[in-house]
């Protein structure tokens, strides 16, 4: 594994979004010491939705999981802008909890959050390791198919 956080996400070939905009009147995270909370981030890119709808079925498995996926790196981008860009500051994730637009019958929610959490664990390493809740939900914002929350710790 590489040694750093941007070392990594180049080997993942991956960048970090734009952080997006709040859609309300709340912060897209707030510090506290060194604690990181981070607001929800939805399935979005560069502003657009890019994952919407209830996840019905096994069909929806994948797709659910590349949205939470998104959710994560949506994630890191705020996490960046809380470390002032310097993602090696930060000492572990604590908690990460995932909301996914479920039909009733749809019981792979744990699957689908999966995507954001195995995100975290190769871009931070055992940093990325957390604790989780995986919740279906019937309403999201602006209806996509999933949101994301994280609190992380920094270094001292």
């Amino acid at each position: 594994m590489s040694n750093t956080v941007a070392e990594r996400l180049r080997a993942l070939d991956l960048q970090l979004p734009p952080i997006p905009a709040p859609a309300a009147n709340y912060l897209p995270f707030r510090r506290h010491g060194d604690m990181v909370f981070l607001a929800g981030q939805t399935s979005s890119l560069n502003g657009a939705a890019k994952y919407t709808g209830a996840l019905q079925g096994p069909e929806d498995v994948q797709r659910g999981y590349d949205a939470a996926r998104l959710c994560g790196l949506n994630l890191l981008s705020a996490l960046a802008l809380a470390c002032e860009g310097d993602l090696d500051r930060v000492g572990g994730c604590l908690k990460v909890n995932g909301y996914v637009l479920a039909a009733p019958a749809f019981d792979a929610v744990p699957a689908v959050v999966n995507g954001a959490s195995d995100l975290l664990v190769q871009v931070l390493g055992d940093a990325g390791r957390h604790a989780r809740t995986a919740i279906g939900v019937s309403v999201l914002p602006r209806n996509a198919s999933v949101e994301v929350e994280a609190v992380f710790f920094l270094k001292s």
